[in-house]
């Protein structure tokens, strides 16, 4: 009787082997048949710009607002004429509002008084051109006016490159086949192969000096530099077959 009953007991633990076998060969199938494999892909390329600006101020100081503004006048033809001699030209020079302040005298114990000590006046003045080399060497060389008496402040020189619309979309495609041929290596030990897109999701772009490393959540966008990289990030998601 006992031999009949381990026979039984075996037999019906041959059967339940056999159904979580067939149950777990399903499961197998099911999720592999569902699989996916996400890769990050990238691409980046290096670019000139083709545009620059510069901006700064004529500045000057004197007594009273009337006399500060008569010599901006007076200076003005000369930063001009500097301009026009470093190559740019009247229609690429754009003078913008001028605006000023006064400057208040300090009475003995460091307050401030309303006698007026002296007023400045300020003149914006914005070049712009496609020659970004000769922006940059105007950025450096304008200080020299003030061996003639004029102050000048300028601000950093911006560079900008026209085709970066038409660049993303080239980028954006080549780091989905950047994805797919990481996926694909990834893949190859495994003995599957990268099956259809299932979907992508566009990381931000990043507009960096040439040389940098740098990186944002939120995408960087350098006009400090001519020489750029261009880089673009893309998520996607791959069948595995």
């Amino acid at each position: 009787m006992f031999e009949k009953l381990e026979k039984l007991q075996i037999v019906t633990l041959a059967i339940i082997l056999a159904v979580g076998l067939v149950a777990a060969a399903k499961i197998i199938t099911g999720t592999f048949s569902k699989d996916t494999i996400t890769v990050t892909g990238s691409a980046y390329e290096i670019v000139q710009s083709d545009s620059a600006r510069l901006e700064f101020n004529l500045s000057t100081k004197q007594p009273d607002r009337v006399s500060a503004y008569n010599l901006a006048q007076k200076q003005l033809p000369i930063v001009i004429k500097y301009l026009e001699q470093k190559g740019i030209s009247k229609d690429d020079i754009e003078l913008r509002s001028s605006h000023g302040y006064y400057n208040y005298k300090q009475s003995a114990n460091g307050r401030m008084t309303n006698i007026v000590e002296n007023y400045v006046h300020n003149q914006p003045i914005v070049i712009n051109s496609k020659d970004v080399n000769k922006i940059k060497d105007i950025s450096i060389g304008i200080d020299s006016l003030i061996s003639q008496g004029i102050e000048i402040n300028v601000m950093q020189p911006l560079y900008f490159y026209s085709q970066i619309s038409d660049l993303k979309v080239k980028l954006l495609e080549d780091a989905t086949i950047d994805a797919k041929q990481r996926a694909a290596a990834m893949l190859k030990a495994t003995g599957n192969r990268v099956g259809k897109i299932q979907s992508v999701k566009m990381g931000v772009f990043q507009i960096t000096p040439a040389d940098s490393t740098n990186v944002s959540d939120y995408g960087i966008n350098d006009t400090t530099t001519i020489e750029k990289k261009v880089t673009s990030v893309a998520n996607v998601v791959f069948r595995v077959k």
